[in-house]
């Protein structure tokens, strides 16, 4: 599917992996619907971009109904659900309005986004899905068992879609990268120390995104050596665990 002359609709479009993506669409052609929490950041990204915009926090369900709305009115043909948040701590000390928001913006808000933009796409039977998902919902990582969970149905939730679309013209992509050189990290209250592995640019999973709607690529993993530790940990969970906690 080619993104040239496409509409397409980016959440979480305001920074990071969000704003990356912008760019690359725009640079192949894409006319760009673009979603953020933060007006002013929106509007830096979509500027030069000539996007059209609207600010929402998908954390409301009456802000989701309303970009549900107005996205609809676009009528998008591509939908990069890219919009999330992290949260880090001990699983037994996460408070419940955090996880509560955790779901509603990671699992919650790219269900019910999809729900309303999925008929038309079915109808004229093409179209592109795209979940912006993390290593760490193929893995788990401790203390992030909640923001791994959420992570994790997102996958799960895309996979089903995927089997339930087959045939229908509509393709679903899933992305999980590694370590991501963003303010992820810093906003979730817990920065990123680790030397190993490095943060990889927005960029590269800007131009991965791109190109799994190009080529119809179903999971995208990057980099692209963190797949040996996915599959090693969905054949032999015994033995991933075992070298988890000797490297960790």
């Amino acid at each position: 599917m080619r993104l040239s002359g496409t509409t397409v609709l980016v959440t979480g479009a305001s920074s990071g992996i969000g704003r990356a993506t912008a760019e690359e669409l725009a640079r192949r052609g894409a006319r760009l619907l673009l979603t953020g929490r933060d007006p002013a950041r929106l509007a830096e990204t979509a500027r030069p971009l000539g996007a059209e915009t609207l600010a929402a926090d998908l954390a409301d369900p009456s802000s989701r109904g309303e970009l549900a709305a107005w996205a609809a009115a676009g009528d998008p043909e591509v939908v990069v659900h890219n919009a999330g948040l992290g949260l880090a701590g001990p699983a037994d000390q996460v408070a419940a309005e955090d996880l509560a928001r955790l779901f509603a913006v990671n699992v919650l808000a790219p269900i019910a986004l999809t729900q309303s933009l999925l008929p038309p796409l079915r109808a004229r039977r093409r179209g592109h899905l795209v979940f912006v998902g993390s290593i760490a919902g193929l893995l788990g990582v401790p203390e992030e068992a909640c923001y791994a969970a959420s992570k994790a149905a997102l996958h799960r939730y895309a996979d089903s879609l995927r089997a339930e679309l087959a045939g229908d013209g509509v393709g679903v992509s899933t992305i999980a990268p590694g370590i991501v050189d963003t303010a992820f990290f810093e906003r979730r209250g817990t920065p990123y120390t680790r030397r190993f592995p490095r943060p990889m640019p927005p960029h590269r999973v800007a131009v991965a995104i791109a190109d799994a709607v190009e080529h119809g690529r179903t999971e995208v993993v990057l980099p692209r050596w963190l797949r040996l530790p996915a599959w090693l940990q969905a054949t032999a969970p015994g033995a991933y665990h075992a070298l988890a906690r000797r490297f960790s």
